[in-house]
C-alpha cells in the first residue's frame, strides 16, 4: 500500500529530489514510520537510510534547503544530521552488521535495504517508507511490523537470542518500548531476555540510565520495572529494589511487599508530576527498608531509620550508575530522607512541626507533599479517604504558617555581621550559638520571624554567654 499522506512534511520531497540527483535510493525508516501508524503526534526525529552514502545525501539535502542548515557529520558511524523546521533528521547509509561477544559495537559493511531492516531491533522499527519517485510513499514491511503494531507486540525481526546477545541494550529497549507504548513482549523474545540478562554487563551505565529515564517518564512506569524484575535484569541494574521484594512472616506477623508497594507509588506520582527526579525519589523512597528491617516480638516488623539509610544509599546508587552527583542527586536524597515527615505530622499538626517541615524542605515542600500523597497505596477506601484528608489538613496548615511566619528559605532576621557589631566580636563560635538560638526560637514559635524580636533575643543570648554590648 502507498502512504504518501505520511510524507506531508516538505523535507521528504527535498530528500527525494536530493536522492534522485545523487542517483541513490532513500527511505524513511524506524520511529517516524512507527509513530505515524500509532498516531502518536508530530515527530521531532526522522531517520533516513540511503542505499549509498548517508553523509553525501545529508549534504545534498542541506544545499537544497533555503536556510542551508549546518550538517553534523559522524564519519566513524557513517551518519550525518541536520535540523530543519524543528525536526532533527539523521541520515545513514544502509548497512549490515556483525558482532563480537565482547562488544555491542558492530563491524559494519555497506548493505541493501533488506540488510538494514534485518539489523533493526524490532519489527515495528523496521518499517520503511520509500522516498523514491518510482514508488514514493510505498510501505516496505518484510517482518509484518504493521501486524505487530495492531496486536501491540514487541518482536525482533530475527532470532531474539542472537539479537539480544549481539546488542544487549536492545533488551532494555524492548522493555522501554513495551512500557511507553503499553505493548507486550512476544514470549520467545521475553525468554531470550532472561537467557541473555548477564550480557547487560557490557553496556555502559550511561546508556542503561537513558533507558531507565524513559521507563520512568512513561505513563505507567511499573510495567517496565516488573518486566525488568521478571527477566532478571533488575538484579544487575538496581539490586536495591529487588532487595525489597517478598513478604516475611514470623509468629503470624507479616509486612507488605515493599517492592510492589514502591511500584504503586511510582505509578501514583506519575499521574501528578512529570518531574523525572521526583519520580526517581518515588522509586527509591523505601530502599533503606531492606537493610533496616527487624522483627521485634512485642511490636512486629520495624524499619527504623530507613529514610536516613535510604538517603545515604542514593549517593552510592547514583555513583555506581554514573548519574549526576549534583543538585539533582541532592534533591532525591532530600526527598527520600524527608519522605515520612509529613506522614508523621498528619497525626499531630502543630505550628512548630509545620515550621520545621517548611524550613527543612524549603522550595521543595510541594514536591515532598506530592511524594507523600503518592505513598498512600491502601486498598481500604475509608483509610484512603482519611489519609488524603489528613494531608489536606497538613497542606492548609503549611499555607497558613508560611503566610504568617515566612520560614521557607529562612534567613535569620539578625545577621552575623550585626551580632559582631553589637558585641564587638570577631568571627567566633559565639556568633553561631546566637544565630542557632534565634532560629530555634522562631521555629518553635517563641518569637515572631522579625528583626526587633530577634534582636532582643540576641541581647539575652549574648548576656548568657558573658558578652557585653558596645553601647
Amino acid at each position: 500500500m502507498n502512504y504518501k499522506n505520511a510524507l506531508q512534511h516538505s523535507i521528504f520531497k527535498t530528500i527525494s529530489e536530493a536522492s534522485e540527483a545523487l542517483n541513490l535510493e532513500s527511505y524513511v525508516i524506524g520511529g517516524f514510520v512507527r509513530d505515524y501508524f500509532l498516531e502518536r503526534g508530530d515527530a521531532k526525529d526522522i531517520d533516513v537510510v540511503a542505499i549509498g552514502s548517508g553523509i553525501e545525501l545529508a549534504e545534498k539535502v542541506a544545499q537544497k534547503l533555503p536556510n542551508n542548515p549546518k550538517v553534523q557529520v559522524f564519519k566513524t558511524y557513517g551518519t550525518a544530521m541536520l535540523r530543519h523546521d524543528d525536526v532533527e533528521i539523521e541520515f545513514v547509509g544502509a548497512r549490515k552488521e556483525s558482532y563480537t561477544e565482547e562488544s555491542r559495537n558492530p563491524n559494519v559493511q555497506p548493505g541493501t535495504l533488506e540488510d538494514d531492516q534485518n539489523r533493526r531491533d524490532f519489527t515495528i522499527n523496521a518499517l520503511a517508507l520509500s522516498l523514491n519517485p518510482s514508488n514514493y510513499g510505498e510501505l516496505l514491511d518484510p517482518f509484518n511490523g504493521i501486524r505487530d503494531l495492531e496486536h501491540r507486540i514487541i518482536r525482533t525481526p530475527l532470532n531474539p537470542d542472537a539479537t539480544y546477545s549481539d546488542d544487549p541494550l536492545r533488551m532494555l529497549r524492548a522493555i522501554r518500548f513495551a512500557t511507553q507504548l503499553d505493548f507486550n513482549i512476544e514470549k520467545e523474545s521475553l525468554n531470550a531476555i532472561s537467557i541473555n540478562k548477564d550480557r547487560i554487563k557490557i553496556i555502559t551505565k550511561e546508556r542503561i540510565v537513558t533507558e531507565l529515564h524513559k521507563i520512568l517518564e512513561s505513563d505507567t512506569p511499573s510495567k517496565g520495572f516488573i518486566l525488568l524484575e521478571k527477566t532478571g535484569l533488575l538484579d544487575f541494574i538496581l539490586p536495591e529494589l529487588t532487595a525489597l521484594k517478598g513478604i516475611d512472616e514470623i509468629e503470624g506477623q507479616r509486612h507488605k511487599d515493599n517492592f510492589y508497594h514502591t511500584l504503586e507509588v511510582v505509578d501514583n506520582i506519575a499521574k501528578n508530576t512529570n518531574n523525572l527526579w521526583l519520580r526517581w525519589a518515588a522509586l527509591l523512597h523505601d530502599i533503606g527498608k531492606a537493610p533496616t528491617k527487624k522483627f521485634h516480638k512485642k511490636i512486629g516488623w520495624t524499619f527504623h531509620g530507613h529514610e536516613f539509610k535510604g538517603s545515604k544509599m542514593v549517593y552510592h546508587l547514583f555513583k555506581r550508575l554514573k548519574m549526576p552527583l549534583n543538585d539533582k542527586m541532592k534533591f532525591v536524597q532530600k526527598m527520600v530522607l524527608m519522605s515520612s515527615r509529613p506522614i508523621v505530622l498528619a497525626t499531630d499538626v502543630t505550628d512548630s512541626a509545620v515550621r520545621r517541615l517548611i524550613f527543612d524542605a524549603g522550595d521543595h515542600i510541594e514536591d515532598l507533599m506530592t511524594l507523600c500523597e503518592a505513598d498512600i497505596t491502601t486498598k481500604n477506601p475509608k483509610r484512603f479517604k482519611r489519609y488524603h484528608n489528613n494531608f489536606k489538613i497538613v497542606r492548609d496548615k503549611i499555607k497558613e504558617v508560611e503566610e504568617r511566619d515566612h520560614v521557607r528559605n529562612f534567613q535569620p532576621p539578625v545577621s552575623g555581621e550585626e551580632i559582631m557589631k553589637a558585641f564587638n566580636l570577631k568571627p567566633s563560635r559565639e556568633i553561631g550559638i546566637i544565630k542557632e538560638a534565634i532560629k530555634e526560637a522562631i521555629l518553635e514559635g517563641e518569637i515572631p520571624n522579625e528583626h526587633h524580636a530577634a534582636y532582643q533575643l540576641m541581647l539575652k543570648e549574648g548576656e548568657k554567654l558573658g558578652l557585653s554590648t558596645t553601647s
